[in-house]
């Protein structure tokens, strides 16, 4: 799936049709809202059992499913990302496990 790296978005986040796609019950998450850059949306919070990028696995990572198909890519958020040493040079971000 396209995802967008966001170290402003909390949590990794999709819309109902990458969760589904994806294979993610996010019916059995907690119901709730977000506020986001296009206003108030009702989520689902939910606990991911794997994200892969490359060679990197995380498991267990926090995450939301909006509703309404507002985003068009998963946001890589920061429980995903604040796992990781991210490295700039350039125009090039490099991503590595921490642990």
């Amino acid at each position: 799936m396209q995802f967008l790296v966001d170290t402003g978005a909390t949590m990794v986040s999709m819309s109902v049709a990458e969760a589904s796609r994806a294979g993610v019950n996010y019916l059995a998450g907690e119901r709730g809202y977000s506020q986001t850059a296009n206003g108030v949306v009702p989520v689902y919070r939910v606990k991911l059992a794997k994200v892969t990028l490359g060679d990197i696995t995380l498991r267990d990572v926090d995450g939301l499913v909006s509703e309404g198909g507002a985003l068009p890519v998963v946001l890589l958020g920061m429980s995903f990302l604040g796992k990781l040493e991210m490295r700039r040079e350039g125009d090039t971000l490099t991503l590595i496990k921490r642990y």
